[in-house]
């Protein structure tokens, strides 16, 4: 989510959810979620992103409707980013032995990719790609890889179990985020 800084290139990176991660938001528990649950959920992402984009007037998709908040357009990208990201780190998981991956640096990929000026049904489409490429990768992982670690930070260790759960997560939770933004631009485009 932007914060208007340079926070995620120069300070901190926010913490890995937990592998027994609650959300308070949307309630996912991670440990009620195995990975054919996970595989189904991930599947319908692209079609629910183009029906709640959908639902947003074409004038406010672009739109960041108050600070802390991407606009709809932004966060259909990250969701695309996501499903890249995680299927090289699931891929990662399965082939390397501990890998430690990068932090996605979201705000920073926002900004630098210009995201809010992407072509918004070419983003869709790449999310279709992306989430079967994901799909695809989770397909190669055998049950007994399930439990192999990998790093990001110092002592910040989760599975390749968790790594699908999170994806799930993402997808799910950002969905939501779509829907309130798009609320959210709306209500703020007929304030003005």
């Amino acid at each position: 989510m932007p914060d208007g800084t340079d926070a995620h290139r120069t300070g901190p990176v926010p913490a890995l959810a937990a592998e027994d991660h609650v959300c308070e938001r949307c309630r996912l528990s991670y440990t009620d979620v195995d990975v054919d649950q996970a595989v189904a959920v991930i599947g319908s992402v692209p079609e629910a992103a183009r029906a709640a984009v959908e639902d947003v007037p074409p004038s406010c998709r672009r739109l960041r409707p108050e600070e802390g908040h991407w606009s709809v357009v932004e966060y259909v990208c990250h969701v695309r980013d996501v499903y890249a990201t995680y299927t090289i780190r699931l891929h990662r998981a399965r082939t390397e032995d501990r890998p430690v991956l990068e932090p996605m640096l979201n705000d920073l990929r926002a900004r630098r990719f210009r995201y809010n000026h992407s072509d918004l049904e070419a983003v869709l489409d790449q999310l279709v790609a992306s989430v079967a490429g994901f799909l695809d990768e989770v397909a190669r992982t055998e049950p007994d890889k399930w439990a192999r670690v990998v790093t990001r930070q110092p002592g910040e260790e989760r599975t390749a179990l968790w790594l699908v759960r999170q994806a799930m997560h993402e997808g799910v939770h950002h969905l939501d985020d779509i829907r309130i933004t798009g609320e959210m631009a709306g209500a703020s485009s007929r304030g003005h």
